[in-house]
């Protein structure tokens, strides 16, 4: 089993290019089975996720190939003929749930599992199949195994959302694509990675609008076709690097990343004292000897603060001067990195959804276990700004979104290796 050592104290300073989205590239390969031909995904990251999902875009007939010399993936469907996953394919990610639309629309069928993942609490996909019955598909479970069948002819709805799920949003979108007559999706999920599925779809020829608001519609077309769509930037691979600067007292220049992704976090920067501005795809931060706390910090549906950003804003918030709130409204247990922080010298309290963060002077070098991936990064902050030595195992959650981390980091002054 592989781990990290961190030998800690070193100030994070200089410029990290900033990788492709994880939370885009993984419903753009699910939407390629839409289109003939040939997809290629510029700045696609080399993930485990990215390669569970090539695993499943290869067992269902299709071919997948990614290059890291030149960042691109390439998806053909031109022997794609099978509408099943296997279970342990499901397993193997959490987002492998988006191949449901996307089966569904290509196919009319569909049979998978539920998806594996890190476990974060309850997420469940009854949001989906209830939109997904609205647009004639039947839907059966038995054991855990899902069978689809559009009874009929796979057609638009009206589809107002319970929550603004980002999963749900996706799979309606990837079903609508090339099913008769219009859907529209009141409530729909509005982050950034939402436009980028739309963008690529319309790039194929499908007719969406609205992708990135409240209200999504999408106009069924008869036929998608590949084409070349440039994966975008990682906001929240952009939020932990920025963190790992904050965290240590460096400055960093995080290139080729959207400001505007990030609306919800810089705030947060300010307030701990840092100085953060943005100039065309750089976003620039120079943090000062000791953080202040943020006050308070509440997890939202975007454009609130993600809560994949908050793991890694907590581990910043360990060292800063005062008392900092977290409440966390999106998972049940997104707190699982706790333990391990505070087995590092941290002070913090848990109770229900809330997390109040008392900032220490030192953390201490320790053997922690990533229970997560945004956890997991969590702990390698914690690590390169604690005295001694970190040992960071079970490494493969931080692998599922992280671009070989310990590589990145070294490139800016941390002393991180892989083992």
């Amino acid at each position: 089993m592989q781990r990290l050592i961190i030998e800690g104290g070193n100030k994070i300073c200089g410029e990290i290019a900033v990788q492709g989205a994880k939370n885009s590239a993984l419903p753009l390969l699910s939407a390629a089975l839409l289109a003939d031909g040939e997809s290629v995904f510029e700045n696609c990251p080399e993930l485990s996720d990215v390669y569970a999902a090539g695993r499943i875009l290869t067992s269902l007939g299709c071919s997948f190939v990614i290059s890291g010399a030149d960042g691109e993936a390439r998806v053909s469907t031109g022997g794609l003929s099978r509408w099943e996953v296997a279970e342990e394919l499901m397993r193997e990610m959490r987002s492998s749930i988006v191949f449901l639309g996307a089966l569904i629309g290509r196919f009319g069928r569909c049979r998978l599992s539920f998806p594996g993942g890190c476990e974060l609490g309850p997420r469940p996909i009854d949001i989906h199949l209830s939109a997904l019955r609205k647009m004639g598909v039947s839907i059966s479970e038995e054991h855990g195994i899902l069978d689809c069948a559009v009874t009929g002819e796979l057609h638009g709805a009206v589809i107002p959302l319970p929550f603004p799920s980002v999963g749900a949003t996706e799979n309606i979108i990837l079903c609508a694509a090339l099913a008769k007559g219009e859907t529209v999706i009141k409530n729909a999920a509005r982050e950034p990675e939402i436009a980028d599925l739309a963008d690529y779809l319309n790039k194929c020829g499908a007719d969406i609008s609205g992708a990135g608001e409240s209200t999504v519609v999408i106009r069924g077309v008869k036929r998608l076709y590949g084409c070349r769509h440039r994966v975008m930037p990682d906001r929240i691979a952009a939020c932990t690097y920025l963190s790992a600067a904050a965290i240590t007292g460096g400055e960093l220049t995080v290139l080729g990343a959207e400001e505007s992704h990030i609306d919800s976090v810089t705030p947060i920067f300010e307030q701990s004292g840092c100085r953060i501005y943005s100039f065309g795809d750089r976003i620039y931060l120079h943090a000062p000897p000791r953080l202040k706390a943020a006050k308070m910090i509440r997890t939202m549906p975007y454009p609130g603060f993600p809560t994949d950003a908050q793991a890694v804003i907590m581990a910043a918030m360990c060292k800063a001067e005062g008392t900092s709130v977290f409440v966390e409204n999106i998972f049940e247990n997104r707190y699982k990195h706790v333990d391990g922080l505070l087995r590092m010298g941290a002070d913090i309290k848990v109770e229900g959804k809330v997390a109040v963060v008392g900032g220490v002077k030192r953390l201490y070098g320790a053997n922690v276990s990533a229970t997560d991936l945004r956890g997991g990064a969590a702990l390698i902050l914690a690590g390169l700004s604690a005295e001694g030595t970190t040992v960071v195992s079970d490494i493969r959650h931080i692998d599922r979104g992280y671009c070989s981390i310990e590589d990145v980091l070294t490139s800016v002054g941390a002393k991180i290796r892989r083992e």
